[in-house]
């Protein structure tokens, strides 16, 4: 979708949605055409489908096709085996800010973590350590953009907008054997 149609709540856009069981919980999966657009955990399938539709209160928001079925399908497995990526289209808005640190994260090699600091610092940004923790919390799709593997300086995990759990059963999953 358009910055525009995005900044309008969707408007003009048709948005699918399947909402699936994954091994970190419920999850929907909303996407356009172009691509996923929302990939979010939550404890109800209501409490889900309330969220889609304040995010994109314009939108046409339908249950997912056969085609559709197939994005929702490869993201599970991503859900499920974080540490076999897979390259599927985005459709997501953000500024441009945003945009920076999320293809950062994108870049984090599974198994692997960054500091807050060291994405600010990579993004050509070291003094906005907190404004990068904000970009992770505003990441629209779990997972895909991998916010997870952001932790402190300390290497202590911090905020998941999903909750610490999950966080850490993310790096465990992508977590390399050692022998």
């Amino acid at each position: 979708m358009t910055a525009s149609q995005y900044k309008g709540g969707g408007k003009g856009v048709e948005i699918r949605y399947t909402i699936s069981q994954s091994s970190l919980g419920l999850v929907i999966i909303a996407g356009t055409t172009r691509g996923i657009c929302a990939v979010r955990f939550g404890d109800s399938k209501s409490q889900l489908i309330e969220d889609l539709r304040q995010t994109f209160p314009e939108a046409a928001v339908a249950q997912g096709n056969e085609d559709f079925d197939q994005w929702a399908k490869a993201v599970i497995e991503q859900i499920d085996h974080p540490a076999q990526p897979r390259n599927l289209p985005l459709d997501i808005q953000g500024t441009a800010f945003q945009q920076r640190v999320w293809q950062a994260l994108r870049e984090i090699p599974a198994g692997a973590t960054q500091s807050y600091a060291q994405l600010a610092a990579r993004i050509g940004s070291p003094n906005a350590v907190r404004a990068v923790g904000t970009a992770c919390g505003a990441n629209p799709v779990a997972v895909l953009v991998p916010c997870h593997r952001a932790v402190r300086s300390d290497g202590s995990l911090a905020g998941y907008r999903w909750g610490l759990d999950r966080k850490q059963q993310l790096l465990q999953k992508e977590a390399v054997p050692r022998h």
